[in-house]
């Protein structure tokens, strides 16, 4: 397929990206100490080794903000990292399957940015190894590996977004769906976290709240890339995402953080889930979608993790590198406060 052949081929919501990317963060009247704070973030991230999924959502932070150079120069090395099967920025996770997949929005931006063949290569074989390789279940939903039959609720952050900006729309509906059809708990309003499709079990049935906080990022991003003509399945969307806000928020403490399993108080007091949310609430905002009443809630979330940021530009205190069991440091943590600042200055 050529260049002109496949940008026709991707619908115009998809190449327009919404009002996501607007140029350079710096055009946004911010204060200086909110631009001193989000560059020592930032710093801090790309001073950081970075697994598939790590440089994923730092290109998307680096979009979000609008730094253009950043998104292509980041893109590069997700193109020079990719399998051969297809999956992007293959480093520190050898079976990661839908990890692999969350740069592909910002490689897509860059090849609309650039027209280099390169990017629309890498591309075109993603969207191939997801269509046509990809393991999944018997309904169709794509592992979280390559190497294990395991859903997990991070995946609707990783796959589903970039299968929205590529036109696939049905096709991000169904994965969010399948994801939420085995882990979703309807009295407590969360997400569990991992389901073995083979054993019929829970590998994980713990509400972990950053996977809580992947799936509402994920689905807000999905609402975004929706057409107008698809209001329907978009006002299911909204419903499923503001319900995992609302399953959140019951559990909202005071100094506006969360457990790290969201309702169990025994587990450590954690920050990243503060920023997905207030994330996907002023996106939500923005986008007209949510309901005026949260913005009270990602203020609170987002001043709770302003008092997170060390002298050197850490987010201190999110789901720690590299296992993730302990309060302490992470790539995600460093790009989801720069994606929250992101769409607070937006709105």
């Amino acid at each position: 397929m050529d260049r002109r052949s496949f940008l026709g081929a991707i619908p115009a919501e998809a190449i327009a990206m919404k009002s996501l990317f607007k140029g350079n963060s710096m055009e946004w009247k911010m204060s200086s100490s909110e631009k001193k704070t989000i560059e020592k973030v930032k710093l801090a991230m790309l001073s950081m080794q970075r697994a598939t999924w790590e440089q994923g959502v730092a290109m998307q932070a680096m979009l979000e903000l609008g730094d253009e150079e950043l998104v292509i120069l980041m893109a590069k090395d997700a193109v020079l990292r990719q399998s051969s099967d297809g999956r992007l920025a293959m480093l520190g996770e050898e079976f990661a399957l839908t990890d692999a997949c969350s740069p592909g929005e910002a490689v897509l931006w860059a090849w609309k940015k650039t027209g280099d063949p390169a990017f629309q290569q890498a591309i075109e074989k993603l969207l191939e190894f997801i269509e046509k390789k990809a393991p999944r279940s018997s309904d169709g939903i794509i592992y979280h590996f390559t190497n294990l039959p395991q859903i997990w609720s991070d995946a609707t952050y990783m796959l589903p977004p970039f299968l929205a900006v590529m036109g696939k729309y049905e096709e991000a509906i169904k994965q969010i769906n399948g994801i939420k059809a085995v882990l979703w708990n309807p009295d407590k309003k969360l997400l569990s976290h991992m389901w073995d499709c083979e054993k019929k079990e829970f590998v994980r049935k713990d509400c972990w709240g950053v996977g809580n906080g992947w799936s509402a990022a994920g689905v807000t991003r999905v609402i975004q890339a929706l057409p107008q003509s698809m209001s329907s399945e978009k006002k299911e969307l909204v419903r499923y995402g503001t319900e995992i806000l609302d399953g959140c928020l019951a559990h909202l403490r005071e100094d506006g953080l969360f457990h790290n399993i969201v309702d169990n108080p025994a587990s450590f007091v954690e920050t990243n889930l503060s920023q997905m949310l207030a994330y996907s609430i002023y996106r939500g905002l923005k986008g007209g979608w949510l309901d005026g009443k949260y913005k009270q809630y990602a203020d609170r979330m987002r001043s709770a993790a302003h008092r997170k940021v060390d002298e050197l530009g850490h987010v201190q205190g999110v789901c720690g590198s590299p296992e993730f069991d302990h309060p302490g440091t992470a790539t995600e943590g460093q790009a989801f406060f720069l994606m929250m600042e992101a769409a607070y200055l937006e709105l």
